[in-house]
């Protein structure tokens, strides 16, 4: 990838002249969700493009999910309509209504919801939609990061409860781990793709000093080690956020109020760190999850700016997408908070305050490639 041209750094630097009062405003915790409209879709049949012309694009926006009535066939979203007397509301009868993670296994997208207290699932190969978390055992209580092993089982990070509760692909529960013993303040979990080892970030806060990332065994919960303690120094965090793990094994955690990435090797060993709070390419502001491909990427999202940043391998920013904005359209952000890359680079972007979860096609891949292409279906004769 190639660095950003000077018109596109100029419109970021617009963008971010501003972050000091976006921080305040998205700190808002009482502030009402708004609602979803029609004029959300996209009105220009044009691709969008990241960069932007001249520069030659790496990713396509591809699609927003709003609710089920964006997976769902037409006749069987109908159907679903007949349960919902009167629903005018954009994304169907099953519309999101705080979504915050994301995770993605083979086309199915799941989306934690903290507000309605599930997690959304979204089978785009399939064309159907359900969810996990309802019904006991495994009700969720207030679902945060969530992941996916290789065999498509789902991890949820629960912040009431304090458990990281499993399910199988198809939202079947098979156990929980961890408790209020294990966690001060669970926010985000990450397994292997093997499905070997969980690691779980325990937010910690003012008052707790457990600011780490737990290493749990996946299948009984037993405590491995423990990566940081609260500081400002290498290998100590100040309210870390997310883990992702690199193609090399290594583990990319967010250490949010210290305004930079911490990288440590698969035993725990801090090797190095980048960024810092400011408004300069490749520094954050609000850093909050992140997500790796397989080039060895690293894609983190900074919810003050409204997009998400790319860095190489070498830790240099190459390309930023999104920009902050109070009114939605593709691209747009108010409140970005979760993001995750799939098997076949497909970006996913979740933003808390419309609602939604966007995809990015890298343009190497066409549209009828990869595993989130709609199944054919036959024809009725």
């Amino acid at each position: 990838m190639k660095t950003l041209n000077m018109n596109y750094r100029n419109a970021i630097q617009r963008c971010q002249r501003c972050v000091v009062c976006l921080i305040m405003l998205v700190s808002g915790g009482c502030a009402q969700l708004p609602e979803n409209d029609v004029s959300a879709k996209v009105k220009d049949s044009r691709p969008l493009l990241f960069p932007p012309p001249p520069e030659p694009a790496r990713f396509v926006f591809e699609r927003a999910i709003y609710g089920s009535a964006d997976v769902v066939s037409a006749k069987e979203e109908s159907a679903l309509k007949k349960l919902v007397v009167g629903s005018t509301e954009r994304g169907g009868s099953e519309p999101m209504g705080k979504p915050y993670a994301v995770a993605v296994h083979r086309g199915r997208v799941y989306v934690s919801d903290t507000v309605a207290r599930i997690v959304h699932v979204f089978d785009v190969p399939e064309g159907r939609y359900f969810k996990i978390g309802e019904n006991d055992p495994g009700r969720l209580r207030k679902p945060l990061g969530i992941d996916v092993d290789g065999a498509g089982n789902l991890y949820v990070a629960d912040a009431t409860t304090k458990y990281i509760l499993v399910f199988d692909r198809d939202g079947n529960f098979l156990r929980q781990i961890g408790g209020p013993k294990m966690f001060d303040r669970l926010t985000s979990v990450t397994v292997d793709k093997s499905g070997e080892h969980l690691f779980v970030v325990d937010i910690g806060g003012v008052s707790s000093e457990n600011h780490r990332v737990r290493v749990l065994d996946a299948h009984d919960g037993k405590l491995n080690f423990d990566i940081g303690k609260r500081g400002n120094g290498p290998g100590e965090f100040n309210l870390p956020r997310d883990v992702a793990i690199g193609k090399d094994g290594n583990l990319y955690v967010v250490d949010g109020a210290n305004f930079r990435i911490q990288v440590f090797d698969a035993s725990g060993k801090y090797l190095r760190n980048f960024g810092q709070v400011g408004k300069e390419f490749g520094s954050f502001a609000r850093p909050k999850e992140a997500s790796t491909d397989a080039q060895g990427n690293l894609y983190v999202i900074d919810a003050a700016f409204g997009n998400f940043q790319i860095f190489s391998p070498g830790d240099e920013l190459l390309l930023f997408i999104g920009d902050r904005a109070s009114e939605d359209g593709p691209a747009q952000y108010m409140l970005p908070s979760g993001i995750y890359v799939d098997e076949d680079g497909r970006v996913y972007m979740v933003d808390q305050w419309f609602r939604k979860v966007e995809v990015y096609r890298p343009v190497t891949l066409t549209a009828q490639d990869g595993f989130l292409v709609k199944k054919a279906v036959p024809v009725e004769k």
